[in-house]
């Protein structure tokens, strides 16, 4: 059944409204609450799908299209909250360039290290990655390649960054991730060889056994890995490229890598 018809909420000054533009922008409120937020029917329906509890959900008015309006109603059968909101007050709060009509409020994901650790898939540790697109992306192609979990040290970006979540199309609802600390106790927990990318001095991706498992190094987008995680490593992996070409970013880095090891496990299988 669906839920009555609301009044539309016009003005910014709402204050359901600054709860929805507070959690969009502010990461500290994010962690502080528990709570993310998704944007776009796409992420919503990946949301409702995690069976994360879902608190408020921000809806344009005159919403259009046989799959938008599933979603609708989708939201009020398992309950959730459903705010109208006017076209101009959506589109001055959405975190998007263009508002995708639909924003919920939802229970962060949470994790334990030990989630992580059990994956039997390739596991990443990302140091002082600093673009949370690059942060989805990286995301995305661990799910997508079948990887085991995210490792993130204290100054990478927080997963529950919008543009984060947005890039991931949906893998950091499914993925297991936790913050970690030092290199050290990290590296006597993982259980497995851990490699590290750079430019020069290592094997490529193909010589390396990447069918059993083994955790990947992803560093900062223009500095690199911090001496502490590098000193770390058990190996170096370089990836061929053409003459002239100096690097590639830390997303397409760590999906070379990724995918090279789900070759070989499907080799090996």
């Amino acid at each position: 059944m669906m839920a009555p018809e609301a009044e539309v909420i016009k003005s910014l000054s709402n204050s359901r409204i600054k709860y929805l533009r507070k959690y969009l922008a502010d990461g500290k409120a994010r962690r502080r609450d528990g709570v993310w937020v998704a944007e776009g029917v796409r992420l919503a329906e990946e949301v409702l799908a995690s069976g994360l509890t879902i608190h408020e959900a921000f809806i344009v008015e005159g919403w259009e299209g046989e799959r938008s309006l599933e979603l609708e109603r989708a939201l009020a059968e398992r309950g959730v909250k459903l705010l109208k909101v006017s076209r101009g007050v959506m589109s001055q709060t959405s975190d998007t360039v263009t508002s995708q009509g639909v924003a919920l409020v939802f229970q962060a994901p949470r994790h334990e290290l030990d989630d992580v650790f059990k994956g039997v898939g390739p596991l990443l540790i990302l140091d002082r990655i600093r673009d949370p697109g690059n942060l989805g992306t990286i995301a995305r192609s661990a799910a997508a390649s079948g990887g085991g979990g995210l490792l993130l040290t204290p100054e990478t970006v927080d997963p529950g960054n919008p543009k984060a979540l947005r890039s991931s199309a949906g893998a950091l609802l499914k993925l297991p991730f936790a913050r970690i600390g030092d290199a050290t106790s990290v590296k006597k927990s993982l259980g497995r060889p851990l490699y590290a990318t750079s430019g020069v001095g290592g094997k490529f991706p193909e010589a390396l056994d990447l069918a059993s498992p083994f955790a990947l190094l992803i560093g900062h987008e223009a500095q690199g890995l911090s001496p502490e995680w590098l000193d770390s490593a058990d190996g170096l992996i370089t990836i061929p490229m053409a003459a002239g070409v100096e690097s590639l970013n830390a997303a397409t880095a760590a999906a070379v890598v990724l995918f090279e090891a789900a070759r070989q496990r499907r080799q090996k299988a």
